[in-house]
């Protein structure tokens, strides 16, 4: 079997995020950009799976510019056995992205595909359900646990009232929670040996992915400053001081 990856870069997770004073975006030149935390997880998973001899093939997929090379590499490094790399200068939505991803799977045949659930810039947690529905297959979301036998999938979730399993027939869409996994370290070894491993380059034009966005992003803004607390003597003047600021 084989499972697809997505492995989309972000900016790093400890980085301070800082808004353009023109507010048309955030500011990522000379900013750290490393994998999305969840797709880190959803690498680690499908290695996993192959080590257990559930599948016997692993291909990341990047979506971004020319540059992204250098961070496929690093799920190479992981164990990735090969990366497809579709080249885009654009800011890619979720829904482009799930129909970016459907047209690999109509040429690479995946029995898995396995995804963050979400990423930590958009925080969309859209594209998995949305290449579920594309490509008419079932999906298990926020998945915490994973077992693979008899061509099926159980998942386990981790839901407000506790547990969830739900049986999910392959070909199949996972999508990763944190606590499914902890990703590897990467080895020296390992990163000489990503360098020999094949990355396929598509141009992203000639998937033929409709590319209309519905969704536009008129501004950015930082979040407003916490003001200072402030004391106050009783209950009393503490009902006060909200009725004054209109929160009761």
């Amino acid at each position: 079997m084989k499972i697809l990856v997505g492995y989309k870069r972000v900016v790093d997770y400890n980085v301070r995020i800082q808004v353009k004073p023109d507010g048309t975006g955030v500011v990522t030149d000379g900013v750290k950009l490393s994998a999305n935390p969840f797709d880190d997880i959803a690498l680690e998973e499908a290695l996993r799976l192959r080590e257990k001899g559930v599948a016997d093939e692993v291909v990341v997929v990047g979506i971004g510019p020319a540059d992204l090379t250098a961070h496929l590499r690093n799920g190479l490094a992981m164990g990735a056995n090969r990366a497809i790399h579709v080249v885009t200068s654009d800011a890619v939505q979720p829904l482009t992205a799930a129909r970016a991803f459907l047209k690999l799977v109509e040429k690479e045949q995946p029995g898995l595909i396995i995804l963050g659930k979400q990423a930590i810039d958009d925080d969309a947690n859209q594209t998995g359900q949305m290449l579920a529905a594309l490509w008419d297959r079932p999906q298990a979301t926020f998945a915490s646990k994973v077992d693979i036998s008899d061509g099926k999938a159980a998942v386990t979730r981790e839901v407000d009232a506790g547990l969830e399993v739900i049986e999910a027939e392959l070909p199949a869409v996972i999508t990763t929670d944190l606590r499914l996994n902890e990703p590897r370290f990467i080895k020296l070894p390992d990163i000489m040996k990503a360098k020999s491993k094949p990355i396929d380059t598509i141009e992203f034009a000639s998937l033929g992915v409709d590319t209309h966005d519905q969704l536009k992003t008129t501004h950015y803004a930082a979040p407003a400053k916490r003001s200072k607390g402030v004391m106050v003597k009783d209950a009393a003047e503490l009902v006060s001081v909200l009725k004054q600021k209109g929160l009761l």
